[in-house]
């Protein structure tokens, strides 16, 4: 499998701090680190946890503080396409489709949704292209997700393979399974990372065609999911994003033909009559 372009798109999660400034500076190192696009989440955690848990789980009630601010969207919008990114959010609760409509390039759905049929119609309903993750999902539910997006408008619709663990053991990334999501479902595929390993980007990309490679970013080692052992810091995803993207050149256009970087040295092989070196035709003429 080839793919002529891969996009990068950076999680920031909850590990915004609910800093504006934090926030911005999360889009401009995307941006200069080479991404093609930042991702937010937005939900409220009233919306995103059922009241028997909240009831009971003091763990699940300090999520409230990674809760990104509405009013924070109209300027993350406007900063990324200052900075060349697309913007894209993902929606936890029905009513934050409609709010991210006027400022998100695409919508993203997270694996924990993937079998909310209402807000799957939603999201295709916008037009807007959708991405959709995988993690945890049978080949039924994703089919039946990717059906209710079609059928609801989506024509621009990316599946990411995902491993909803975090981080994701190297042995558990099954990334093979690309392979019959986009042969199945005929849609472009790619990988949502939490394994923190270049080797998994490399063979997603390489060796099953990923189109999109999402990842979890956090700037400085001190956000609120950093220390789950998911996320990447800036230096680390940068040099992964260059190496890629060299992969990729490199790849050239299939044909086997002479470089134009060797041409030159194409009269200095050894001639097939004596098999010395440089070809006959150019010895006598050749000045030093």
């Amino acid at each position: 499998m080839r793919t002529e372009r891969v996009e990068f798109v950076a999680e920031v999660s909850s590990n915004h701090a609910q800093d504006l400034q934090h926030c911005l500076n999360f889009i401009r190192s995307a941006a200069a680190i080479g991404c093609n696009a930042v991702k937010f989440q937005l939900f409220k955690l009233e919306h995103l946890f059922a009241p028997e848990i909240l009831s009971k789980s003091r763990e699940h009630l300090k999520r409230k503080s990674w809760e990104l601010p509405e009013e924070f969207l109209p300027e993350l919008a406007a900063f990324s396409r200052e900075k060349a990114v697309q913007f894209s959010c993902t929606p936890f609760y029905l009513d934050a489709v409609g709010k991210l409509f006027p400022h998100v390039d695409f919508y993203k759905i997270a694996s924990y949704e993937l079998l909310w049929d209402e807000l799957l119609m939603l999201c295709a309903q916008t037009g807007k292209p959708v991405v959709l993750s995988t993690g945890m999902a049978t080949m039924k539910e994703i089919v039946h997700a990717t059906e209710v997006l079609r059928r609801n408008g989506c024509h621009d619709l990316t599946l990411l393979h995902c491993v909803s663990s975090y981080p994701t053991p190297v042995d558990e990334c099954h990334l093979a399974a690309m392979e019959i999501l986009q042969k199945s479902l005929g849609c472009p595929v790619g990988w949502s990372d939490h394994s923190v390993v270049p080797a998994v980007i490399h063979r997603a990309v390489h060796r099953w065609g990923a189109s999109m490679i999402e990842f979890h970013l956090d700037l400085d080692g001190k956000g609120a999911e950093y220390f789950s052992g998911h996320c990447w810091l800036p230096e680390q995803i940068e040099q992964v994003i260059s190496d890629v993207r060299q992969g990729l050149i490199a790849d050239g256009e299939g044909v086997k033909q002479p470089a134009p970087s060797e041409k030159s040295d194409r009269m200095w092989r050894a001639d097939p009559s004596d098999g010395l070196r440089p070809l006959k035709t150019i010895r006598n003429h050749w000045d030093g």
